[in-house]
């Protein structure tokens, strides 16, 4: 069985706040799709498939554009387009039970021994799951219009969703196939096929550059990584 991986990179950042897309935006002295795309490659994975924005002329510009296992695809205007997309470049290749690990540009902090334990946590499982953390802050349910707190969640319950997501390749194919562009996540395309994926609890490093300020908390992070494994920032 194979694993492939697809990275959806064709965001403009709209959030971040700068013309330049966050995944262009340097971290650490080195691009934040840089620094994703060496932790993914060092999975050795059967390939890399990143979906860029059409307009993109950046990550053809980009040295790693060229590795030989990362390959290139259009991706869309929402997330969901940009993993449909590239998924479907795999068709001729990938096997039914093939594992496909979906994972987001802005996410250059994921822990490889976390991926590692997802992987193997799911190896015998017939559909997949995703690496997730348990909400630890206090959830309001509040009116979108007035700002008034309706309820308060029971958080017991209630896990955030990271990244990687790994699913089987016929199952996130059909999954993806019945859903529309409003789908945020792989798990949500596949709950809603009626299957029921896995949680496996990730690390909190692993947190998703949204806004300039989150810059900063991820430089942190990088490194204290290096520090924990005698290294420097520049070399992770």
């Amino acid at each position: 069985m194979k694993t492939w991986v697809v990275v959806p990179a064709a965001g403009t950042g709209s959030r971040f706040g700068v013309g330049t897309p966050k995944q262009y935006h340097r971290l650490a002295g080195e691009p934040i799709i840089v620094r994703t795309l060496h932790r993914l490659l060092s999975l050795e994975p059967e390939a890399v498939v990143v979906a860029v924005h059409k307009a993109d002329q950046r990550w053809q510009q980009m040295p790693l554009s060229r590795h030989p296992k990362i390959r290139t695809v259009h991706g869309g205007h929402e997330r969901a387009d940009s993993v449909r997309a590239a998924v479907a470049s795999l068709a001729a290749e990938a096997g039914e039970d093939d594992w496909v690990l979906v994972h987001d540009v802005a996410r250059p902090c994921v822990l490889i021994s976390d991926i590692r334990r997802l992987i193997a946590t799911l190896a015998g499982h017939p559909v997949g799951g995703i690496l997730a953390t348990p909400v630890s802050d206090t959830i309001k349910r509040v009116e979108p219009d007035s700002c008034q707190i309706r309820n308060t969640e029971d958080r017991t319950r209630l896990w955030s969703a990271q990244t990687p997501q790994l699913f089987r390749y016929a199952v996130l194919r059909k999954a993806l196939a019945s859903v529309d562009s409003s789908v945020t996540d792989e798990a949500g395309a596949v709950e809603k096929a009626g299957l029921t994926p896995l949680v496996v609890e990730g690390s909190r490093d692993n947190i998703k550059i949204t806004r300039r300020e989150d810059i900063a908390i991820a430089t942190a992070i990088i490194e204290f990584q290096a520090t924990q494994q005698g290294q420097t920032a520049s070399d992770i």
